[in-house]
C-alpha cells in the first residue's frame, strides 16, 4: 500500500528543502514530494504542524548482543531506536565476544533484516577479540558491511600500533571512531575532576585524560591521511584541538551526547548511578564549549552512546557502578533543547541527528528527495511528555532522564516506505 503524508513541514537541509508539502510513498521510495497529492488507495498521515526529517541516524549506540542480551538485545534496541526516531544506528564492537570478523557483521546486518524495523549497521573492533595484540582483517569487516572500526570503551594507547590501524583503515575507506582516554590519567575516576569530586569523595577523573589522547589521535590521522571520528567529546580542551584540526584540514569529525550540553559534575550531588558516564559529565565551561562548538560547526553529530545496564548493576555503591547510560529513547527530545535556547536552528539539528552521519558514514540516507529511500521522521515540536522509567522499549532504564519534562516528541516513524511507529506507538 502507498503511503501519503499530508501538510507536514518537510526539513532536508541537505536537499534546501523546508516547505509545507506532501510526501508520496510508493514501494519504499519517495515518489511525490509537491502540494496537494492525492491517492485513494494511500494510507493517509496527517501530519499539520508536525516536521517531517530525513530518519534519524544514531552512530554510536552498544546493543550488548552477543553476550548480554540481558542487558539489551538486537531487538529491543531496535525498538528504543524506533520510539527515539531513529531509522538507522549502529552498534559499537564492545560486545562479549566482541565483533570482529566477517561473521559477526552478517550477524547483526542478518538479524536487522528478521527483526525487521530499521538499519542496523555494525561497527567491526580494531583488533582481534579487542586485545590489541592484532589487527582484525580490515578488509573482510568491510566487505561484510561494517560501517565503520572502533575499540570504543577502550584506547589503543600503543601509538605506533594505532598509526598502524590508520593506515589500514585508510586503504579500505574505512573510518576509526575514537575513544580517547588516557587511562593512566583517568585510572579509578569515578566522576569530573573537580571540585565536585572533591565535595562527594570521589575519585576524579581529569580533562586531560581525554584531551591528551585526542591530541595524539590528531596527530597520528595527520601522518597516516586517514579519517577519524572522535567519539562523545565532553571537555573545552578537546573541542579547541578539534577546532584547530579542521582548520588544518585533517580528516577529522566529532560527536557530542545529550549529557555533555544538558547535565553537568553538579548533578551528581545525590549519587546518581544513572548519571555515571564515561567520560563523566563535566563542569559547566565544558557545557558551554560543547554548545559552543554544536553551533560553529566544530562537533558534527549527536549520538546518544546508548548503554545498557541492568538495575541491579547501577544499584550499588557509586564507585562500584558501571559507567553508562541508554539515550536513544530521549536522545531527539533531548537534543531539541538546543532550539528552544536557540543554541541550533532547527535545521541544524537535522543535519547534526541525520544528514551530517549519513555523510560520514557513507549511508543512503539522511535526505528527503524523490527516488530516495522514504526513510522519514515525524516530530511534534509541542508534546509535553514526562520520561517514565516503565514506558522504555529498552531492556534497561539507566537513564539520566527519567523524571524530566521535554517538549519535543517523536511521534511517527517510516522505515524503508513503511510506519514502524504511529501515533507513539510501535506498529
Amino acid at each position: 500500500m502507498n503511503l501519503l503524508i499530508k501538510g507536514a513541514r518537510l526539513i532536508s537541509p541537505v536537499d534546501n528543502l523546508d516547505k509545507e508539502q506532501d510526501v508520496l510513498i510508493e514501494k519504499g521510495l519517495i515518489k511525490k514530494i509537491a502540494k496537494g497529492i492525492k491517492d485513494p488507495k494511500a494510507k493517509v498521515i496527517e501530519a499539520k504542524g508536525k516536521i517531517v526529517s530525513p530518519g534519524l541516524i544514531d552512530m554510536h549506540t552498544h546493543l550488548r548482543e552477543p553476550g548480554r542480551e540481558d542487558k539489551e538485545t538486537l531487538y529491543t534496541g531496535a525498538r528504543a531506536a524506533v520510539r527515539g526516531g531513529f531509522t538507522s544506528i549502529a552498534c559499537m564492537a564492545n560486545t562479549d565476544p566482541p565483533l570482529d570478523s566477517e561473521q559477526d557483521m552478517e550477524f547483526v546486518l542478518s538479524e536487522a533484516k528478521k527483526i525487521s524495523l530499521i538499519d542496523i549497521l555494525p561497527i567491526g573492533a580494531v583488533t582481534l577479540k579487542m586485545e590489541q595484540k592484532q589487527l582484525t582483517e580490515i578488509a573482510k569487516l568491510k566487505k561484510a558491511g561494517a560501517v565503520a572500526l572502533s575499540e570504543d570503551g577502550h584506547t589503543i594507547l600503543d601509538s605506533n600500533f594505532f598509526r598502524r590501524a590508520l593506515e589500514y583503515a585508510n586503504m579500505y575507506d574505512l573510518i576509526v571512531i575514537c575513544h580517547c582516554e588516557d587511562s593512566y590519567l583517568a585510572n579509578g575516576g569515578q566522576i569530573n575532576e573537580g571540585y565536585m569530586s572533591t565535595l562527594l569523595g570521589l575519585k576524579g577523573i581529569p580533562n586531560e585524560a581525554e584531551s591528551i589522547i585526542v591530541s595524539r589521535d590528531i596527530s597520528l590521522a595527520r601522518v597516516a591521511n586517514a579519517r577519524i571520528h572522535i567519539a562523545h567529546a565532553s571537555t573545552k580542551e578537546s573541542i579547541d584541538l578539534i577546532r584547530q584540526a579542521k582548520k588544518e584540514k585533517i580528516k577529522i569529525t566529532a560527536e557530542t551526547c545529550p549529557h555533555y550540553f544538558l547535565l553537568s559534575d553538579e548533578d551528581l550531588k545525590n549519587y546518581n548511578t544513572n548519571l555515571k558516564v564515561n567520560p563523566p559529565l563535566r563542569a559547566k565551561k565544558d557545557i558551554e564549549a560543547v554548545k559552543e562548538a554544536l553551533a560553529d560547526g566544530t562537533i558534527d553529530i549527536i549520538s546518544s552512546d546508548h548503554a545498557p545496564h541492568l538495575e541491579s548493576e547501577k544499584d550499588l555503591e557509586f564507585n562500584k557502578a558501571p559507567f553508562g547510560m541508554i539515550g536513544l529513547e530521549t536522545s531527539l527530545a533531548a537534543s531539541f533543547k538546543l532550539v528552544e535556547d536557540k543554541t541550533l536552528k532547527i535545521e541544524e539539528l537535522i543535519i547534526k541527528m541525520a544528514s551530517k552521519a549519513a555523510e560520514i558514514f557513507n549511508l543512503k540516507a539522511g535526505t528527503i528527495k524523490e527516488g530516495a529511500f522514504a526513510d522519514l521522521t515525524i516530530i511534534n515540536p509541542a508534546s509535553p511528555w514526562r520520561v517514565k522509567r516503565e514506558e522504555f522499549e529498552s531492556k534497561s532504564s539507566n537513564s539520566p532522564f527519567i523524571g524530566n519534562e521535554f517538549n519535543a516528541r517523536v511521534e511517527a516513524v517510516v522505515s524503508k516506505g513503511r510506519v514502524v511507529m504511529e501515533n507513539f506507538k510501535i506498529v
